[in-house]
């Protein structure tokens, strides 16, 4: 081989070696980049997962809380509805005595109007009539 042509193959083995350093190099970055990009892209997904279970236990606890509100709703509405029961029940139980008690009363009223409305209805007596009882 002549001296020409070996400088030419090793001008050409020069440049490709160049060429491939420089591929090498940048499919070298493109690889770094990719694996901070990667890096990056496995953070963001566990913090959206992390965000989205933070959110989960909120919303679940927010449910915990509306059931434990009706809960004690239907617990009072309940011990209302036996107060009310209990004393319609007393009423009942009682019914006979309660009739009893409103009957005096009515007939207390109409003795005390019959007696007053009586007293003021006699005529006026002088002494002596009162003495005799209205006779003389």
């Amino acid at each position: 081989m002549t001296d020409d042509k070996k400088n030419t193959r090793s001008t050409t083995a020069a440049s490709a070696k160049k060429a491939a350093s420089s591929s090498t190099a940048a499919a070298r970055a493109t690889a770094g980049t990719a694996k901070e990009s990667a890096q990056e892209a496995k953070k963001s997904t566990v913090s959206t997962a992390q965000s989205v279970g933070d959110t989960t236990q909120r919303v679940s606890r927010a449910a915990v809380a509306g059931l434990q509100t009706g809960q004690q709703v239907v617990a009072a509405n309940t011990a209302k509805a036996v107060e009310v029961a209990g004393t319609a029940w007393t009423v009942i139980k009682h019914r006979k005595a309660a009739a009893a008690a409103a009957a005096a009363g009515v007939a207390g009223v109409a003795g005390a109007a019959f007696a007053i409305g009586r007293s003021t209805a006699k005529p006026q007596m002088g002494p002596l009539t009162r003495l005799a009882r209205g006779r003389i």
